[in-house]
């Protein structure tokens, strides 16, 4: 069976975390939600999810990749050494990341951007320029592991081609 990571912090973009978190365990995924510390975090809209562990005890290793969520909790997220190092620990395994609308910033503060091919909401597409990614207006890009989207009317592809990645 494969395990995603998937972040979270307040203020998360309720559908960039539920539509793939619902896709990939119709698809038999075990998806475990992490976040700073266990407790109940609602999305930009209040959906609530129920984070049963923290970031800081979780290793990249036992998952076959990772999802973040865009909205505000990106912003939140990427301040976190621990964030950045999952991602790029999940980089250097070429395991699958999943990033939409804002949380290329994660990606970003990560610095596995460069010379990689992704999308995002086109408000960080400075961000993801300055990260030294080749940023692309489309619903949907893969580039290796990492399966990138633009907004909430991108979920179903971006959704399909994070399981492509996730299974290859």
């Amino acid at each position: 069976m494969k395990r995603v990571l998937a972040l979270i912090s307040e203020d998360f973009e309720d559908l960039e975390v539920w539509y793939p978190v619902l896709r990939l365990r119709e698809a038999d995924v075990e998806v475990v939600f992490a976040a700073e510390k266990p407790g109940l975090y609602h999305g930009k809209y209040g959906v609530p999810c129920e984070v049963e562990t923290s970031f800081f005890d979780v290793d990249a290793k036992d998952f076959d990749g990772i999802l973040v969520p865009g909205g505000w909790a990106p912003d939140k997220l990427r301040r976190f050494p621990k964030v950045l190092d999952l991602v790029r620990e999940m980089d250097a395994a070429d395991k699958a990341i999943g990033e939409i609308c804002h949380a290329g910033w994660v990606l970003a503060s990560a610095g596995i951007l460069k010379g990689r091919r992704v999308t995002s909401t086109p408000g960080i597409k400075d961000d993801m320029r300055n990260a030294g990614a080749e940023w692309v207006d489309e619903a949907c890009v893969v580039d290796g592991n990492i399966v990138s989207g633009r907004r909430p009317p991108d979920l179903p592809a971006y959704a399909v081609a994070f399981l492509d990645v996730l299974n290859r």
